[in-house]
């Protein structure tokens, strides 16, 4: 009989420390998480955790307003926060996304300028050393453009312009680099195309001079090979 009580006192003090500890699961298992939180306040929420760099919860705050709240007057004001938030976190693709759905979704809207850029930046912030493909750059290229052709005394223009330039010399090295790399093979057909095209796209960017050197070296190793080859 001692036994049978010892057992169920413990088991009664088991049960009540299981309580204790967890008296917030069981809160909210029995009673459930509360009222809900307002879109302004999931908003403002996310607001404070992209000031103190709390991104991640940023992104889940503005994205509940996203899933609760689609009708609102915040859920705009969420869609592009949310990406902005995603690019600070450096996830480059989904802030892309997110940029390019906010911008399908409100081809019309006063922050568009600052979208284009945003979406240039995504494909900026990961340009790749002049020895890698350029996939990166020549999007981020095609976007600076974009803006820059649609919105050409927008601020964000202006800005765009100064990366336009970065793209344009990233790529102009990287097919100098390239071109260096056929020449030093031999093969100067490929090496002499690569040159010509930096001076016909990339005439200003300071690559000019060396592929117009290159250039002369290649006509002159054809020329040895076959000269009916040799162009002019």
């Amino acid at each position: 009989m001692r036994k049978t009580n010892w057992i169920a006192a413990a088991l009664l003090i088991g049960a009540m420390l299981l309580f204790l500890l967890n008296g917030c699961a069981l809160s909210t298992f029995f009673f459930g998480e509360g009222e809900e939180k307002s879109p302004s306040e999931l908003i403002s929420e996310g607001l404070e955790d992209m000031d103190r760099g709390y991104y991640k919860s940023a992104v889940e705050a503005f994205q509940k307003v996203k899933d609760r709240y689609p009708y609102s007057k915040h859920a705009l004001q969420a869609e592009l926060k949310m990406a902005d938030a995603l690019y600070q976190t450096k996830e480059f693709d989904q802030a892309y996304n997110a940029y390019d759905d906010f911008e399908k979704l409100h081809p019309k809207h006063k922050s568009i300028p600052y979208v284009i850029y945003q979406k240039g930046m995504c494909h900026f912030d990961q340009i790749r050393s002049v020895d890698r493909e350029q996939v990166h750059t020549l999007k981020a290229k095609e976007e600076f453009e974009r803006l820059i052709g649609r919105f050409p005394r927008d601020e964000h223009a202006n800005k765009a312009r100064k990366n336009l330039r970065e793209c344009l010399i990233f790529l102009a090295e990287y097919e100098l680099y390239i071109g260096r790399f056929y020449y030093r093979k031999g093969e100067y057909r490929a090496a002499l195309g690569r040159f010509t095209y930096i001076i016909q796209n990339y005439p200003d960017t300071g690559q000019y001079n060396e592929a117009i050197e290159y250039i002369s070296k290649c006509k002159e190793k054809l020329a040895k090979q076959r000269p009916e080859e040799v162009e002019g």
